[in-house]
């Protein structure tokens, strides 16, 4: 599958497909947003964890509609104010409380594609961890190249695109199927920008 493919993939994703691509970009950035609110002790960022855990049982429920625009409000409460804050962790915590966000939106405005826009938004954060953190005094070209070989951008398009072809080969949202694809996306609590939540064992 090529970009152009690709895309097109995205663009044709609807109602749950949708909804669980943009979720499973969520899951694998939230130790971006856990990690940064535990280092700056962010008010009520505990409560993060449970408001992703309800978004996936959105599909249990069949509610989403209703219950959808009451996780938005409980989202907006925790999402960390990027111009509050020095550090460059809180862009990344930023970027998933956006993608949360778009998942949330697809059972609100279902008619609105919103998978390209998530698929770049998270392949961003990823392009700008290499670039702040290995890219400092390379042109633009080195950038290019530094991006183009490094795992984490390649991890990230393997990510995605395995789990596009997962939830086109899959008929109905089975629980069977969605605990595989929350689990594949949480990666032993390693995000997308390869930093890991220290275990609870």
């Amino acid at each position: 599958m090529n970009a152009n493919q690709y895309l097109k993939a995205l663009e044709q994703l609807r109602v749950w497909r949708e909804s669980a691509f943009i979720l499973a970009l969520a899951e694998r950035a939230f130790p971006n947003y856990a990690l940064f609110a535990d280092a700056v002790e962010l008010r009520g960022g505990s409560k993060m964890r449970p408001l992703l855990d309800e978004a996936w049982d959105l599909f249990d429920l069949h509610s989403g509609e209703s219950k959808a625009p009451t996780l938005l409000a409980r989202l907006e409460t925790l999402s960390p104010n990027t111009d509050r804050y020095d550090a460059y962790g809180v862009y990344p915590a930023f970027d998933f409380c956006q993608l949360l966000e778009q998942a949330l939106l697809t059972w609100v405005n279902p008619d609105r594609n919103r998978a390209v826009e998530a698929a770049t938004l998270a392949t961003g954060t990823v392009a700008q961890f290499i670039e702040m953190s290995e890219g400092e005094g390379m042109d633009e070209n080195e950038v290019v190249r530094l991006l183009d070989r490094h795992e984490l951008m390649k991890a990230d398009k393997m990510f995605q695109r395995e789990t596009l072809l997962s939830l086109k080969r899959q008929r109905t949202p089975t629980d069977e199927f969605l605990d595989s694809l929350r689990e594949e996306a949480a990666n032993d609590g390693v995000s997308n920008l390869g930093v890991a939540m220290e275990s609870d064992a």
